[in-house]
């Protein structure tokens, strides 16, 4: 699903606070991107008071329709990201959004896997939150990360047959909207699996029958390296699986091509699409075939 507009707002800050490992959460007042963002979708906002400064794409990591804001979640990676940290609350900061498609689920996922890595996070977190509340669909959560998770983490209360047993951390936010999660890194974080998000999905995969398997769709997003491995496991279950990419963006409205990727079509002919607005979100197979 894609939306029919992009908005152009003078967004204003209404709160930004530091996270453990430099991450960062930010809200900004948006009342018409508010209005339609959907989990998936990218916002396309500039990072100084700057008149000419280059703008730089965020996933979302929450809304409010009646508050008329949105959330951001991020990390600082370069000077762009840097600059970001030092605006304030009642600052305002040039956005435009919703950008490009949104997960959509099959009508007949009945439990979807959703994956989700580091700055890959805050999508998945939207989109769970929106299965519950929305579509009394309750997912299945698993995500990892190689630095403190932005949120708070807790032992979880939801038992999950086919984990390992000493699999136990997940969510909080998830807990209490009675989804399972679970989380995994490779960093000694207690309760965590000690591997890849792709990995403790295959073991869950692998607990499953033929026919709790035929229910399951996969959705994830994260680093180019986890979508590939992630990608590998649907194929292996022949299941089907949709992919949010990561790209660098200098228009994000399609007209720079900057952010193309290569994708296979149905009659096997490669195609570049632009992550920007034929994205984010792709089928596995599209763009990372066996």
């Amino acid at each position: 699903m894609t939306n029919a507009s992009i908005f152009a707002e003078n967004a204003r800050v209404l709160a930004h606070d530091a996270l453990p490992a430099a991450q960062y959460l930010l809200r900004l007042h948006t009342p018409e991107c508010a209005k339609t963002v959907q989990p998936g979708n990218l916002i396309h906002l500039s990072c100084s008071h700057e008149k000419y400064s280059l703008k730089r794409p965020f996933s979302v990591l929450r809304s409010s329709r009646e508050g008329g804001w949105i959330e951001i979640l991020y990390k600082v990676v370069g000077s762009g990201t840097e600059q970001l940290t030092k605006i304030k609350p009642a600052d305002a900061l040039h956005c435009m959004g919703p950008i490009g498609n949104a997960f959509t689920p099959s009508e007949n996922t009945e439990r979807p896997l959703l994956l989700g890595g580091g700055v890959g996070i805050p999508p998945i977190l939207f989109f769970a939150e929106q299965l519950k509340k929305k579509n009394n669909i309750t997912p299945m959560v698993i995500m990892g990360s190689e630095i403190p998770f932005p949120f708070k983490t807790q032992p979880s209360k939801i038992l999950i047959d086919s984990m390992p047993s000493n699999t136990i951390a997940s969510m909080t936010l998830l807990e209490d909207l009675n989804i399972p999660s679970r989380l995994t890194s490779k960093q000694n974080y207690p309760g965590c699996f000690d591997g890849y998000i792709h990995e403790l999905a295959t073991i869950w995969l692998e607990s499953l029958n033929n026919q709790e398997r035929s229910d399951i769709e996969i959705f994830a997003c994260g680093p180019t390296a986890m979508l590939k491995a992630v990608a590998k496991v649907s194929q292996q279950f022949s299941l089907a699986c949709q992919l949010s990419l990561e790209e660098y963006m200098a228009c994000a409205v399609g007209g720079c091509a900057g952010c193309t990727v290569e994708t296979i079509n149905n009659t096997g002919q490669r195609q570049m699409k632009r992550v920007c607005v034929d994205g984010p979100i792709f089928d596995a197979n599209t763009v990372f075939p066996l």
